[in-house]
């Protein structure tokens, strides 16, 4: 199955809003629901950046509940685009048990199909990564000439790169430094300002659905031997 490119622009005209941003949503239906739910009133539009798929076990419910939205814009991640190929092409042990048991239960093709691979979110750029890597706080990397706001690493910061600014919103629901710990944004376009956003919840909801659906030992000890945060 082919994939469709496209970049999608809100102008200045656009601005004075709220935007929720998140991605890395990995088929975690109850943190979705949190975020959602705790953001509720406190946005005017959402934009996912990528990877609702894969890993959890609602990718069907998580790629249904945001069809099912007003005002957002849905961009692919490299999950996505295995879920679209049916193949997985990393070397990861442990992603490659994940797809292999996730994606014949998979059968929202024809709407991750349409997501987009970018959004110019007035004076950012969302999508799912840029220089095609995994970026972290300490990564080095080549110029770049806007600013991003992007997903894939599962880890939450800020950073200037040539007096632009490169913002990982973190993973919403497999965050790699505290398993138990939800991240997205708000970006307010009126005051120009991020607010990373980080909640605690209890995320054996996900292991013992995990559990439930006889997922592999290799997956379910992925999620149980990550660190948790206590505060």
């Amino acid at each position: 199955m082919g994939t469709k490119s496209s970049i999608h622009r809100w102008n200045k005209a656009d601005d004075e809003m709220r935007v929720l941003i998140f991605g890395d949503v990995h088929g975690n239906l109850p943190a979705l629901e949190i975020a959602l739910s705790r953001e509720h009133g406190n946005f005017d539009r959402l934009v996912c950046h990528g990877d609702v798929v894969n890993y959890g076990p609602w990718s069907n419910e998580c790629v249904q509940l945001l069809a099912g939205l007003d005002e957002i814009t849905l961009l692919k991640g490299n999950h996505e685009e295995y879920f679209l190929s049916g193949i997985y092409s990393g070397q990861n042990e442990v992603a490659r048990a994940f797809f292999d048991f996730c994606y014949p239960f998979f059968y929202h093709q024809e709407s991750i199909l349409n997501y987009a691979s970018s959004l110019v979110c007035v004076d950012y750029t969302v999508q799912h990564t840029i220089q095609n890597r995994y970026i972290f706080p300490d990564t080095p990397l080549l110029s770049i000439d806007k600013n991003y706001i992007i997903g894939h690493s599962h880890h939450q910061f800020k950073r200037i790169v040539d007096n632009f600014s490169l913002i990982n919103t973190g993973s919403l629901g497999q965050n790699r430094k505290w398993i138990n710990v939800i991240q997205y944004l708000i970006y307010d376009t009126d005051s120009n300002t991020i607010s990373l956003k980080n909640v605690v919840y209890d995320h054996f909801i996900i292991i013992n659905e995990m559990k439930l659906r006889k997922y592999p030992e290799i997956c379910v000890n992925y999620y149980l031997n990550k660190s948790i945060c206590n505060g």
